[in-house]
C-alpha cells in the first residue's frame, strides 16, 4: 500500500489518486494535479493515507501545488462552460435529427479542443454537426462514440448493492464477464438480476470467480454419490461457501429424506467430480472452505 490522496475534478466525477508530494492537503481543499490531460484543479475528497494498490494508477502522478483563488475560479468557470457546450450540442443534434445520445462534454485544459462523447445504435453521419459545432466554438471539435458500459461509467449511479458503480468509482478497465460465471456461482440466470444499469452482466461477477472455481473443484457435483454418517445418498445441492451438501437419502419403507451434511463428514464414491484446481497462492480461502476436503472412497487422505 502506498500513500495517496483522492481528488475529484468534476462535481459528480470519479475520484482519482495522486502522490501527495509532501503537500498537507485535507478533504475540501483545492489542489492542482498533474493529470494525463495536463495540469488540472480539483477538490480533495480524502486526505493522504495508505491506499490499496489496485486503486492506484501506474504511474502514480504527483500533486503540483495548492490551488489559489484564480485556479478555483477557472475550474468553476470550466464546469459552466461544459454545461453550456452540452446544451449547444444537444440543440444541434435535435436540429439535424440525428439518432445519437449525448453523454458528456469535456474541454481540453488549454482550451485547444472540446470533446463530445455520445452513444448510438449504429454509424452516424455527423459531418454537418461538426461544421455547426466548429462555427459555434471556434476550436477543434472531436466527437467520440462510446459503448453502454462507458456511458454508465461517465454518468455514474448506484448499483443493486447500494454502492456507487464500481466502474465509475475505481475500475480502470472493464474485465470480460460471461454467463458461465453466474452458473458457476449458482446465481439466478434471470437477466434482470445479474445485469447492471448498463444492461450488461455485472462486473462484480468476476470478483469471486476464482474462489468459486477452486471451491467447486474440491466438492462433489450435484448428482454425485457420497457416503454420509447416515448412509449412502445422492448430492442434490452444493453450497461452496459454507461447504454444506444437501443429500437425498433412502429412508425406511421407501421414504426419501433430505439432509444437510458438512463436506468433511462425507466421502465421495462416484458420479460427477471435477479435477481439483490448484489455489492461487495470493488468495486466502481459509474462511470459505472446510479444513478437511472431500476425498475419494478408499483414497488416502492428505
Amino acid at each position: 500500500m502506498k500513500q495517496a490522496i483522492a481528488v475529484r475534478f468534476e462535481e459528480n466525477g470519479k475520484e482519482e489518486y495522486f502522490d501527495p508530494a509532501g503537500l498537507d492537503a485535507k478533504a475540501g481543499d483545492y489542489v492542482v494535479a498533474d493529470t494525463a490531460k495536463g495540469a488540472r484543479c480539483g477538490q480533495v475528497t480524502r486526505a493522504a493515507g495508505p491506499t490499496a494498490d489496485y486503486l492506484l494508477p501506474n504511474p502514480l502522478r504527483p500533486l503540483l501545488r495548492m490551488a489559489d483563488s484564480v485556479d478555483i475560479r477557472r475550474a468553476r468557470q470550466r464546469q459552466n462552460e461544459d454545461k453550456r457546450a452540452w446544451r449547444i450540442c444537444r440543440e444541434c443534434i435535435d436540429r439535424h435529427g440525428l439518432e445519437m445520445k449525448l453523454i458528456k462534454v469535456e474541454y481540453a485544459p488549454d482550451h485547444s479542443k472540446v470533446t463530445f462523447y455520445f452513444t448510438a445504435d449504429g454509424r452516424v453521419d455527423f459531418r454537418d454537426l461538426v461544421k455547426d459545432l466548429a462555427g459555434a466554438f471556434h476550436m477543434r471539435i472531436e466527437l467520440r462514440q462510446v459503448g453502454v458500459r462507458d456511458e454508465t461509467k461517465m454518468i455514474g449511479g448506484l448499483g443493486l448493492c447500494g454502492q456507487p458503480f464500481c466502474c465509475s468509482r475505481y475500475l480502470r478497465s472493464f474485465h470480460p464477464v460471461s454467463i458461465r460465471m453466474a452458473k458457476e456461482q449458482g446465481l439466478s440466470l434471470n437477466p434482470t438480476k445479474i445485469s447492471g444499469a448498463c444492461g450488461r452482466l455485472m462486473c462484480c461477477l468476476a470478483y469471486e470467480q476464482d474462489a468459486y472455481e477452486y471451491l467447486n473443484s474440491i466438492l462433489p457435483m450435484v448428482g454425485s454419490t457420497v457416503r454420509t454418517p447416515e448412509g449412502t445418498g445422492t448430492v442434490v445441492e452444493v453450497n461452496p461457501i459454507s461447504s454444506y451438501l444437501r443429500v437425498r437419502l433412502a429412508g425406511e419403507e421407501g421414504a426419501v429424506l433430505m439432509k444437510y451434511f458438512k463436506a468433511s463428514q462425507c466421502r465421495y464414491i462416484s458420479g460427477g467430480k471435477r479435477a481439483p484446481r490448484r489455489p492461487d497462492p495470493d488468495d486466502d480461502y481459509s474462511g470459505l472452505r472446510d479444513p478437511a476436503p472431500v476425498v475419494a472412497e478408499g483414497a488416502p487422505e492428505e
